[in-house]
């Protein structure tokens, strides 16, 4: 353990972002999870509603600075084209 009142800060600070930081993933996964199962059950209108619902999650991830601009577009793109093979 740091004895230096700042690097104590700083574990504290770091500890807690990393938590935010990963609830918000854990976010993402789960919606992303959501429109992999409704395109596995090739229902279009729940794929349609989770997809939504996952592009607006990774979107803030990547607002919050969770993802870098480039994974979340990545990942919407992926989501989509999903979605958008089902027929």
């Amino acid at each position: 353990m740091a004895n230096i009142k700042s690097a104590k800060k700083r574990i504290l600070v770091s500890e807690t972002k990393a938590a935010r930081n990963k609830s918000i993933r854990s976010e993402v996964k789960t919606a992303s999870k959501k429109v992999e199962a409704a395109v596995a059950a090739n229902n279009r209108e729940a794929a349609d509603s989770a997809l939504k619902n996952a592009i607006s999650t990774i979107a803030k991830a990547s607002s919050k600075g969770v993802y870098h601009k480039n994974n979340a577009a990545r990942k919407v793109s992926r989501l989509t084209k999903l979605v958008n093979a089902m027929a």
